[in-house]
């Protein structure tokens, strides 16, 4: 028997209204990007003068909104993941330096995670790329050095715990860590092959273009070749997503091992660019962003999905001889680099793709900081956090959404990478408590084509409206201010918190 033909329009109807209701429940699915040394001044859209073209990563920030003064909370790799993940400064738990090769996790039992989050929602979560958070590799002996690992010291074929999958990831693929052994592939928490021998500087194997000192002497996987490494990690990326479905809402931290040296562009890349071989790795790099964002939307995520597009901190210090020679600056305006407490050492860009909420186009110049992360997808999912969690960590949604809000949203910031240094940003002022926010001397070279001095007071005060590239040393001036910012630096790290509790 035939079913009547106005019986079928109104199964179709129910059927397309029951769908239609099932994706409007199911909460957004999250993808964060997370780019490896990348400047402010490497992101096309915003550097007028850039050498490298970065067409997906623009048009990213057409479709959704960019922010101008975006903070990495660290002027280095590791520190800075930790605060993203955890929505707490890596300072509070004594977090100054890089996880070295086959170090201990930077988390300890208490900390909660963004996945962790999540997954009170039923989200399914994975990372892949790059990790550099540390695991608890299983030594054959107590006393080995942990800076001089040969393959025969580590169990290969025990887990590897205290990694992704610890830290409230379902799914983790990657090799840790590109420029740091073990140079072998890790799923999950087991390492897929075992390295049988050692890599050293004199038997790399292969071309590296740029950077070849990264690569750290230590145990690898027999044929090992890094140059495989980008396009394996964006085929597993893109495979994942087409794994998921409209009825489990997803959230994927795509840690991008680029552009980070060692510089590897694969070859279809080269001259690409007109900066260089870093130049042709920023394409490559914003080549692997549109595959990521062609996955989603060829299998029907994009409309539901919020992406947010930052990078670890600023970029390594080729980038004074890259803008000599090339007149490119990956740093964009802002004085300093990666580590440094100058602005360019963690001033990144940053990019918040949020269908139907964020104004296709739309630029923000509110000071905000990775951090907030935790706290603006807590919310946005419907998590109340947990008492103690994300102490540092300010909900942008009212900036995201385009709501009337009180500015500035966040109180202050504080910029920190080594113990020795610190910065505080609150509004446009901005004190550094000591003679130089810089890591390393700035070549004479690139003093000569950008005019930079040094400064010889204890401290340093610029207004950042003002004077953005850092040049106007203003604390003799302003005593008033400076102890008004020292004050609440002092309040910030001793209180346990930054977060204004009354307004969050």
């Amino acid at each position: 028997m035939r079913t009547p033909k106005i019986l079928n329009i109104l199964l179709v109807s129910v059927a397309l209204v029951s769908c239609s209701k099932e994706k409007k429940n199911i909460p957004p699915n999250i993808v964060i990007i997370y780019a490896d040394d990348m400047g402010y001044g490497d992101l096309n859209i915003q550097n007028p003068n850039s050498k490298i073209p970065t067409p997906n990563l623009d048009n990213l920030a057409k479709e959704g909104m960019r922010f101008t003064d975006a903070h990495s909370s660290s002027g280095i790799c590791s520190p800075s993941r930790y605060a993203l993940l955890t929505g707490k400064y890596h300072w509070r738990s004594n977090h100054f330096g890089v996880v070295q090769a086959f170090g201990a996790p930077f988390f300890k039992a208490s900390d909660v995670t963004l996945p962790q989050v999540l997954k009170a929602k039923a989200y399914t979560t994975a990372c892949i790329g790059k990790w550099h958070l540390g695991w608890n590799w299983k030594f054959k002996h107590d006393s080995i050095n942990s800076n001089r690992v040969l393959p025969e010291d580590i169990d290969w074929n025990q887990p590897v715990k205290g990694g992704p999958l610890d830290r409230g990831f379902d799914y983790y693929f990657g090799d840790g860590t590109i420029n740091f052994p073990p140079y072998a592939w890790v799923e999950n928490d087991r390492i897929i092959e075992a390295p049988t021998e050692s890599m050293t500087r004199k038997n790399i194997g292969f071309q590296v273009k740029e950077g070849h000192w990264e690569f750290r002497p230590g145990p690898r996987v027999k044929g090992w070749n890094p140059y495989n490494v980008l396009p394996t990690l964006t085929k597993k990326t893109t495979k994942w997503i087409s794994s998921q479905d409209n009825k489990q809402p997803f959230f994927l931290y795509f840690a991008l091992p680029s552009p980070h040296a060692p510089i590897i562009p694969n070859d279809e890349f080269d001259g690409k660019s007109e900066a260089g071989a870093y130049g042709d790795f920023m394409v490559q790099t914003d080549w692997v962003v549109g595959q990521v964002l062609k996955a989603l939307k060829d299998n029907g995520f994009e409309d539901n999905t919020i992406v947010i597009f930052s990078a670890d901190n600023g970029p390594e210090h080729y980038a004074w001889q890259r803008a000599v020679e090339y007149n490119h600056f990956s740093m964009g305006n802002f004085r300093g680099l990666k580590r440094d407490v100058w602005e360019g050492g963690h001033h990144v860009p940053f990019i918040v793709k949020w269908p139907s909420h964020t104004k296709p186009g739309s630029v923000s110049d509110e000071v905000i900081s990775q951090v907030d992360i935790m706290a603006t997808l807590s919310h946005v999912v419907g998590v109340e956090l947990p008492e103690n969690a994300a102490p540092d960590s300010y909900n942008l949604t009212p900036i995201l959404n385009g709501e009337h809000y009180k500015k500035p949203l966040r109180e202050a910031i504080v910029h920190n990478t080594y113990e020795s240094k610190w910065g505080i940003r609150k509004g446009d002022w901005l004190y550094i408590n000591s003679a130089s926010g810089g890591h390393r001397e700035m070549p004479q070279a690139f003093k000569n084509l950008t005019g930079y001095t040094d400064f010889e007071t204890e401290g340093i005060l610029f207004n950042m409206k003002d004077d953005p590239e850092q040049r106007t040393n203003l604390f003799e001036k302003y005593p008033e201010k400076i102890n008004e910012l020292e004050n609440l630096l002092s309040n910030y790290r001793e209180q346990g918190y930054s977060v204004n509790k009354a307004t969050n």
